[in-house]
């Protein structure tokens, strides 16, 4: 397990690129409150879940003033089918090698049905407009969680 983020960091800094291979940076999102939101695999039944809750919530977090971003250790091609797949209209972003997972705190080992193996952690982020992380959550339920956090957040 990596190192975790806690309330009060400042979240590191990255940038990856997107589902249309254009470079996203967080420094892009500097003045605005962003959710940052880690998921396993593309595509899969707990992710898709997942991607089209924010998806379907995304107008009133975005009238909250928050943004989203989604990263996983896809690759370009798998995010933008996913994102096709789902109509996601917003920025998912590949972190093939993980350095990013593993900067947030959020690679670690995990087991599913009987294997066990190093991989992402389910987990999300709010950051202020300075990056600074006000909220950590790791090992969330997909299920949920969009409805949840946005009661937290009270939007």
């Amino acid at each position: 397990m990596t190192t975790r983020l806690n309330p009060g960091d400042t979240a590191p800094a990255f940038a990856l690129e997107d589902a249309d291979g254009a470079r996203v940076a967080l420094d892009d999102y500097r003045g605005r409150n962003v959710v940052v939101y880690f998921y396993p695999k593309a595509a899969t039944p707990g992710c898709t879940t997942e991607a089209c809750d924010f998806r379907d919530n995304l107008s009133s977090l975005d009238a909250a003033g928050y943004s989203v971003i989604g990263i996983s250790p896809d690759e370009v091609a798998d995010i933008r089918a996913f994102s096709d797949a789902e109509g996601l209209t917003f920025p998912l972003l590949a972190d093939s090698d993980a350095a990013v997972a593993k900067a947030w705190g959020v690679w670690g080992e995990k087991t599913v049905g009987d294997r066990t193996f190093d991989g992402v952690i389910r987990s999300t982020f709010v950051l202020d407009g300075d990056g600074v992380v006000q909220r950590a959550e790791y090992g969330v339920d997909a299920t949920g969680h969009v409805a949840r956090l946005r009661e937290e957040l009270g939007v």
